[in-house]
Protein backbone atom coordinates (compact mmCIF):
# COMPACT_ATOMS: atom_id res chain seq x y z
CA UNK A 1 0.00 0.00 0.00
CA UNK A 2 3.33 2.45 1.17
CA UNK A 3 4.09 1.65 -2.32
CA UNK A 4 1.54 2.21 -4.24
CA UNK A 5 1.19 5.85 -2.71
CA UNK A 6 4.27 6.84 -2.98
CA UNK A 7 4.01 6.38 -6.52
CA UNK A 8 1.02 7.96 -7.34
CA UNK A 9 2.65 10.77 -5.53
CA UNK A 10 5.67 10.56 -7.17
CA UNK A 11 3.27 10.83 -10.68
CA UNK A 12 1.56 13.92 -8.98
CA UNK A 13 4.78 15.65 -8.16
CA UNK A 14 5.74 14.46 -12.22
CA UNK A 15 2.47 15.74 -13.42
CA UNK A 16 2.96 19.26 -11.20
CA UNK A 17 6.31 19.88 -12.57
CA UNK A 18 5.38 19.47 -15.87
CA UNK A 19 2.57 21.78 -15.54
CA UNK A 20 4.76 24.31 -14.23
CA UNK A 21 7.60 24.05 -16.47
CA UNK A 22 4.86 24.44 -19.20
CA UNK A 23 3.46 27.31 -17.52
CA UNK A 24 7.13 28.73 -17.15
CA UNK A 25 7.51 28.57 -20.91
CA UNK A 26 4.65 29.97 -22.12
CA UNK A 27 1.69 28.97 -24.53
CA UNK A 28 3.31 26.04 -26.82
CA UNK A 29 5.20 27.43 -30.60
CA UNK A 30 5.85 25.64 -33.57
CA UNK A 31 9.49 26.88 -35.56
CA UNK A 32 9.68 26.11 -39.27
CA UNK A 33 13.31 25.55 -40.46
CA UNK A 34 14.03 25.99 -44.15
CA UNK A 35 16.97 25.31 -45.71
CA UNK A 36 18.54 24.65 -48.82
CA UNK A 37 21.38 22.10 -47.90
CA UNK A 38 20.84 18.91 -48.42
CA UNK A 39 19.66 16.42 -45.68
CA UNK A 40 23.34 15.23 -45.94
CA UNK A 41 25.15 18.43 -44.78
CA UNK A 42 26.89 18.55 -41.83
CA UNK A 43 25.22 22.13 -40.99
CA UNK A 44 21.17 20.63 -42.08
CA UNK A 45 22.67 17.69 -39.33
CA UNK A 46 23.63 20.27 -36.62
CA UNK A 47 19.99 21.71 -37.43
CA UNK A 48 18.40 18.25 -36.24
CA UNK A 49 20.41 18.51 -33.38
CA UNK A 50 19.03 21.68 -32.54
CA UNK A 51 15.79 20.35 -33.36
CA UNK A 52 16.50 17.23 -31.03
CA UNK A 53 17.60 19.46 -28.30
CA UNK A 54 15.04 22.12 -28.32
CA UNK A 55 12.10 19.87 -28.09
CA UNK A 56 13.57 17.64 -25.54
CA UNK A 57 14.63 20.97 -23.19
CA UNK A 58 10.85 21.84 -23.87
CA UNK A 59 9.04 18.97 -22.80
CA UNK A 60 7.37 19.59 -26.51
CA UNK A 61 6.30 23.19 -25.92
CA UNK A 62 8.92 23.95 -28.96
CA UNK A 63 7.75 22.16 -31.83
CA UNK A 64 10.54 22.36 -34.55
CA UNK A 65 9.99 21.00 -38.28
CA UNK A 66 13.32 21.05 -40.56
CA UNK A 67 12.73 20.97 -44.24
CA UNK A 68 16.33 20.88 -45.93
CA UNK A 69 17.09 20.05 -49.96
CA UNK A 70 15.07 23.84 -50.92
CA UNK A 71 12.08 22.09 -50.32
CA UNK A 72 9.94 25.22 -49.20
CA UNK A 73 12.05 27.88 -50.18
CA UNK A 74 15.16 28.67 -52.70
CA UNK A 75 18.53 30.10 -51.71
CA UNK A 76 17.66 33.21 -52.83
CA UNK A 77 14.06 32.99 -51.06
CA UNK A 78 15.04 32.26 -47.77
CA UNK A 79 16.16 35.22 -46.27
CA UNK A 80 12.69 37.09 -47.04
CA UNK A 81 10.52 33.66 -46.51
CA UNK A 82 12.40 34.59 -42.40
CA UNK A 83 12.10 38.30 -42.61
CA UNK A 84 8.24 37.50 -43.73
CA UNK A 85 7.61 34.86 -41.07
CA UNK A 86 6.83 32.24 -43.29
CA UNK A 87 9.32 30.25 -42.16
CA UNK A 88 10.52 31.20 -38.82
CA UNK A 89 14.53 29.96 -38.84
CA UNK A 90 17.06 29.21 -41.49
CA UNK A 91 21.07 29.34 -42.00
CA UNK A 92 21.70 32.53 -43.70
CA UNK A 93 25.09 33.80 -44.63
CA UNK A 94 26.55 37.33 -44.32
CA UNK A 95 26.09 37.59 -48.03
CA UNK A 96 22.76 36.85 -48.40
CA UNK A 97 22.00 39.71 -45.71
CA UNK A 98 23.93 42.31 -47.74
CA UNK A 99 21.49 43.66 -49.90
CA UNK A 100 19.46 45.51 -47.16
CA UNK A 101 22.35 45.85 -44.86
CA UNK A 102 25.22 46.42 -46.93
CA UNK A 103 28.36 47.18 -44.09
CA UNK A 104 27.29 43.47 -43.62
CA UNK A 105 29.75 42.72 -46.97
CA UNK A 106 32.93 43.20 -44.72
CA UNK A 107 32.06 39.74 -43.12
CA UNK A 108 31.91 38.22 -46.38
CA UNK A 109 34.76 39.19 -48.03
CA UNK A 110 37.81 36.93 -48.51
CA UNK A 111 40.27 36.24 -45.94
CA UNK A 112 38.59 39.10 -43.54
CA UNK A 113 39.50 35.79 -40.80
CA UNK A 114 42.69 33.65 -41.03
CA UNK A 115 41.22 30.65 -39.05
CA UNK A 116 38.12 29.14 -37.48
CA UNK A 117 39.69 30.71 -33.85
CA UNK A 118 39.38 34.00 -35.45
CA UNK A 119 36.16 33.40 -37.16
CA UNK A 120 34.39 31.96 -34.05
CA UNK A 121 36.52 34.56 -31.51
CA UNK A 122 34.64 37.87 -33.32
CA UNK A 123 31.19 36.08 -34.81
CA UNK A 124 30.31 34.25 -31.50
CA UNK A 125 31.71 36.97 -29.13
CA UNK A 126 30.89 40.68 -28.33
CA UNK A 127 31.25 41.90 -32.34
CA UNK A 128 29.05 39.27 -33.61
CA UNK A 129 26.62 39.74 -30.74
CA UNK A 130 26.53 43.61 -31.73
CA UNK A 131 26.32 43.14 -35.41
CA UNK A 132 23.35 40.40 -35.08
CA UNK A 133 21.28 42.75 -33.18
CA UNK A 134 21.46 45.85 -35.80
CA UNK A 135 21.04 43.26 -38.43
CA UNK A 136 17.69 42.47 -36.89
CA UNK A 137 16.78 45.85 -36.40
CA UNK A 138 17.23 46.81 -39.76
CA UNK A 139 15.79 43.46 -41.42
CA UNK A 140 13.80 42.20 -38.79
CA UNK A 141 16.25 38.86 -39.45
CA UNK A 142 18.04 37.71 -36.18
CA UNK A 143 21.01 35.82 -35.90
CA UNK A 144 21.60 33.84 -33.03
CA UNK A 145 25.33 32.58 -33.25
CA UNK A 146 28.02 31.59 -36.19
CA UNK A 147 28.04 27.90 -37.16
CA UNK A 148 31.35 26.83 -38.92
CA UNK A 149 30.31 25.61 -42.36
CA UNK A 150 33.96 25.38 -43.41
CA UNK A 151 36.88 27.22 -45.63
CA UNK A 152 35.93 28.00 -48.98
CA UNK A 153 38.32 26.33 -51.89
CA UNK A 154 38.24 26.83 -55.65
CA UNK A 155 37.69 23.58 -57.77
CA UNK A 156 38.01 22.82 -61.09
CA UNK A 157 36.47 20.21 -63.59
CA UNK A 158 39.68 20.57 -65.41
CA UNK A 159 42.92 19.24 -63.98
CA UNK A 160 44.38 22.49 -63.20
CA UNK A 161 46.12 24.21 -60.65
CA UNK A 162 44.84 27.84 -59.52
CA UNK A 163 48.21 29.85 -58.15
CA UNK A 164 47.71 32.88 -58.22
CA UNK A 165 44.59 35.10 -58.79
CA UNK A 166 45.80 35.36 -62.92
CA UNK A 167 44.98 31.60 -63.16
CA UNK A 168 41.04 32.69 -62.65
CA UNK A 169 41.33 34.58 -65.96
CA UNK A 170 38.31 33.43 -67.88
CA UNK A 171 37.28 30.74 -65.46
CA UNK A 172 33.47 30.69 -65.09
CA UNK A 173 32.97 30.02 -61.46
CA UNK A 174 29.78 29.35 -60.22
CA UNK A 175 28.87 31.49 -57.45
CA UNK A 176 25.20 32.05 -55.37
CA UNK A 177 22.98 34.59 -56.72
CA UNK A 178 23.75 37.71 -54.44
CA UNK A 179 25.95 40.76 -55.20
CA UNK A 180 28.19 40.03 -51.97
CA UNK A 181 28.90 36.27 -53.66
CA UNK A 182 29.47 37.81 -57.41
CA UNK A 183 31.78 40.13 -55.75
CA UNK A 184 33.75 37.76 -53.92
CA UNK A 185 33.86 35.94 -57.15
CA UNK A 186 35.53 39.19 -59.06
CA UNK A 187 37.71 39.52 -56.12
CA UNK A 188 39.62 36.60 -56.66
CA UNK A 189 40.26 37.28 -60.10
CA UNK A 190 37.16 35.23 -61.89
CA UNK A 191 34.57 35.31 -63.91
CA UNK A 192 31.45 34.99 -61.49
CA UNK A 193 28.40 32.70 -62.55
CA UNK A 194 25.34 32.81 -60.61
CA UNK A 195 24.05 29.59 -60.25
CA UNK A 196 21.66 28.42 -57.02
CA UNK A 197 22.84 25.40 -55.24
CA UNK A 198 20.42 23.02 -56.19
CA UNK A 199 21.57 23.63 -59.57
CA UNK A 200 25.25 23.41 -59.39
CA UNK A 201 26.08 19.67 -59.39
CA UNK A 202 24.00 19.96 -63.13
CA UNK A 203 25.77 22.67 -64.21
CA UNK A 204 29.13 21.35 -63.40
CA UNK A 205 28.21 18.02 -65.07
CA UNK A 206 27.31 19.78 -68.13
CA UNK A 207 29.81 22.52 -68.35
CA UNK A 208 27.55 25.23 -67.69
CA UNK A 209 30.64 26.31 -65.46
CA UNK A 210 33.77 25.71 -65.32
CA UNK A 211 33.92 25.47 -61.57
CA UNK A 212 32.60 26.61 -57.96
CA UNK A 213 33.77 27.29 -54.82
CA UNK A 214 32.69 25.63 -51.29
CA UNK A 215 34.06 23.89 -48.59
CA UNK A 216 35.28 20.59 -48.55
CA UNK A 217 32.66 18.93 -45.99
CA UNK A 218 30.39 20.49 -49.09
CA UNK A 219 31.90 19.28 -51.94
CA UNK A 220 31.92 15.74 -50.44
CA UNK A 221 28.30 15.95 -49.21
CA UNK A 222 27.26 17.16 -52.52
CA UNK A 223 28.93 14.99 -54.15
CA UNK A 224 30.49 17.57 -56.71
CA UNK A 225 33.97 15.79 -56.61
CA UNK A 226 32.18 13.24 -59.11
CA UNK A 227 31.80 15.89 -61.28
CA UNK A 228 35.45 17.39 -61.13
CA UNK A 229 38.62 16.86 -61.56
CA UNK A 230 40.94 19.36 -59.75
CA UNK A 231 40.63 21.20 -56.09
CA UNK A 232 42.98 24.67 -55.01
CA UNK A 233 43.84 25.10 -51.41
CA UNK A 234 42.90 29.13 -51.27
CA UNK A 235 41.09 29.52 -47.79
CA UNK A 236 39.68 32.33 -49.58
CA UNK A 237 36.93 32.52 -47.32
CA UNK A 238 36.72 31.08 -43.22
CA UNK A 239 32.60 30.54 -43.91
CA UNK A 240 29.96 30.06 -41.74
CA UNK A 241 26.16 29.85 -41.70
CA UNK A 242 24.24 32.03 -39.03
CA UNK A 243 21.07 30.26 -37.38
CA UNK A 244 18.92 33.15 -37.90
CA UNK A 245 15.08 33.45 -36.61
CA UNK A 246 12.14 36.31 -37.03
CA UNK A 247 12.58 39.09 -35.04
CA UNK A 248 9.33 39.25 -34.15
CA UNK A 249 8.54 35.89 -33.64
CA UNK A 250 12.03 36.01 -31.03
CA UNK A 251 10.38 38.82 -29.68
CA UNK A 252 7.14 36.90 -28.84
CA UNK A 253 8.56 33.85 -26.99
CA UNK A 254 9.13 33.65 -23.19
CA UNK A 255 12.71 34.05 -21.67
CA UNK A 256 12.26 30.71 -20.87
CA UNK A 257 11.60 29.39 -24.69
CA UNK A 258 14.19 32.08 -25.76
CA UNK A 259 16.89 30.55 -23.10
CA UNK A 260 16.04 26.91 -24.71
CA UNK A 261 16.92 27.98 -28.35
CA UNK A 262 19.93 29.83 -27.67
CA UNK A 263 21.11 26.41 -25.97
CA UNK A 264 20.24 24.08 -28.90
CA UNK A 265 21.67 26.84 -31.23
CA UNK A 266 24.81 25.79 -29.10
CA UNK A 267 24.20 22.36 -29.27
CA UNK A 268 24.03 22.78 -33.16
CA UNK A 269 26.71 24.64 -33.29
CA UNK A 270 29.32 22.07 -31.47
CA UNK A 271 28.05 19.16 -33.23
CA UNK A 272 28.71 21.20 -36.96
CA UNK A 273 32.20 22.98 -35.88
CA UNK A 274 33.49 20.00 -34.03
CA UNK A 275 31.85 17.97 -37.28
CA UNK A 276 33.45 20.20 -40.27
CA UNK A 277 37.16 20.65 -38.37
CA UNK A 278 37.30 16.92 -38.40
CA UNK A 279 36.48 16.59 -41.92
CA UNK A 280 38.36 19.02 -43.49
CA UNK A 281 41.12 17.06 -41.87
CA UNK A 282 40.77 14.25 -43.91
CA UNK A 283 39.00 14.99 -46.80
CA UNK A 284 41.81 15.98 -48.71
CA UNK A 285 43.29 12.46 -48.82
CA UNK A 286 39.57 10.94 -49.82
CA UNK A 287 39.78 13.79 -52.68
CA UNK A 288 43.09 12.40 -54.06
CA UNK A 289 41.91 8.59 -53.38
CA UNK A 290 38.79 9.35 -55.94
CA UNK A 291 40.90 10.48 -58.35
CA UNK A 292 41.17 14.52 -57.84
CA UNK A 293 44.35 16.27 -58.06
CA UNK A 294 44.70 18.60 -54.80
CA UNK A 295 46.95 22.13 -55.37
CA UNK A 296 48.15 25.00 -52.77
CA UNK A 297 47.70 28.21 -53.77
CA UNK A 298 50.03 31.40 -52.74
CA UNK A 299 47.54 32.55 -50.66
CA UNK A 300 49.99 35.55 -49.69
CA UNK A 301 49.20 36.76 -53.34
CA UNK A 302 45.23 35.90 -53.33
CA UNK A 303 44.83 37.78 -49.80
CA UNK A 304 46.78 40.88 -51.71
CA UNK A 305 44.70 40.73 -54.46
CA UNK A 306 41.69 40.10 -53.00
CA UNK A 307 42.10 43.04 -50.12
CA UNK A 308 43.38 45.38 -52.97
CA UNK A 309 40.07 44.85 -54.81
CA UNK A 310 37.72 45.36 -51.85
CA UNK A 311 39.17 48.36 -50.82
CA UNK A 312 39.23 49.94 -54.92
CA UNK A 313 35.77 49.16 -54.58
CA UNK A 314 32.92 50.70 -54.05
CA UNK A 315 31.44 47.64 -52.26
CA UNK A 316 33.49 48.84 -49.23
CA UNK A 317 31.87 52.05 -49.03
CA UNK A 318 29.51 51.13 -46.41
CA UNK A 319 31.97 49.02 -44.32
CA UNK A 320 33.23 50.38 -41.17
CA UNK A 321 37.05 50.13 -41.88
CA UNK A 322 38.09 51.05 -38.42
CA UNK A 323 35.88 47.80 -36.95
CA UNK A 324 37.11 45.98 -40.07
CA UNK A 325 40.95 46.30 -38.78
CA UNK A 326 40.18 45.59 -35.51
CA UNK A 327 38.82 42.50 -36.41
CA UNK A 328 41.73 41.53 -38.46
CA UNK A 329 44.13 42.10 -35.93
CA UNK A 330 42.22 39.70 -33.38
CA UNK A 331 43.60 36.60 -36.24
Amino acid sequence: MKKILALVLALLLSLSLSGALAEDLGAPVKIVVTLTAVSTDTHAKAMMEFERYVEEASGGNIDVEVYTDAVLFTQEEEVVAVAGNDAQMSLVSASWLTTLSPWVGMFAAGYTFKSYDHMTAVLNGEIGKSAFARIGEEQGVLPLGAWYLGSRQISLSEDRAIRTPEDLNGVNLRMPNSDAWLELGRALGANPTPISFSELYLALQTGVVDGQDNPLPTVESAKFYEVQSSITITNHLVDSVWPAINLEFWNGLTEAQQRIILEGVEAGRKYCDETNLAREAELVEFFKSQGLHVYEADLDAFAAHVTDYYLASPTSADWDLDLLEQIRAMG
